[in-house]
């Protein structure tokens, strides 16, 4: 039974992983100070730690259904009050939207009307955040076979967040000021790869030494 495995999992860590890392553990007790915040899916297959091979505490870390950034001023939303949070008070430096390869809800998102009626709340999720990825993949791209159009919609769907993002005045202010950074990554759960959006050829690439930060859309204004 899974309640049966998730017992033996929590006794095998405070038995054993727990028990090696107890000088970590009591630190964590005195407070947090991530340098990442940590953007995804709520997808099961996606495990931000594992991917990055982070410690507790590494890693401040957003889920969602589709890794969706509602803009600032559309919703007081946990994501936003996390956002503020994580920049404000912990001083984030670096913040990662990380999409993956067959995202349920970029699958759903090419077929919205679907949802209208067996999964209201999700419909509901997609057409605020995600109608901007779904008309620009819509008018422009209609052409493409199912399997590259999802493709495409995962990448832009990230990008449309990136500039969600943007719009948070925290994050505006850090940027100017050159104490933050901002990355879109695509997690393929088939390779295990990292793809990172690089703007000099726009498009995703894979991630293997520097980072690729997305470009400061106030640079110009230095």
């Amino acid at each position: 039974m899974p309640m049966k495995r998730l017992i033996q999992g929590l006794n095998e860590f405070h038995d054993n992983y727990f028990s090696t890392h107890r000088e970590l553990f009591e630190q964590l007790t005195h407070g947090q100070a991530p340098d990442v915040l940590f953007i995804t899916c709520s997808d099961s297959r996606i495990d931000p730690n594992l991917l990055t091979q982070t410690q507790p505490g590494e890693l401040f870390i957003i889920r969602n259904v589709g890794n969706i950034i509602p803009p600032y001023g559309g919703l007081n939303s946990g994501e936003g009050a996390g956002i503020e949070y994580a920049v404000y008070a912990l001083g984030i430096k670096e913040i990662i939207i990380c999409g993956h390869t067959h995202c349920g809800a970029m699958k759903g998102l090419l077929q919205l009307n679907k949802l209208s009626e067996e999964m209201p709340l999700v419909y509901d999720w997609l057409k605020c955040y995600a109608e901007a990825t779904r008309r620009l993949v819509k008018d422009n791209y209609k052409d493409y076979d199912p399997e590259k159009l999802l493709k495409l919609t995962i990448e832009q769907n990230i990008l449309t967040q990136i500039e969600n993002l943007e719009t948070y005045p925290v994050i505006r202010s850090k940027m100017h000021s050159g104490e933050l950074n901002l990355h879109a990554w695509i997690y393929e759960i088939e390779t295990g790869e990292i793809l990172a959006y690089n703007a000099d050829v726009a498009k995703f690439t894979p991630l293997e030494k520097g980072p690729f930060p997305v470009p400061n859309p106030l640079a110009a204004l230095h």
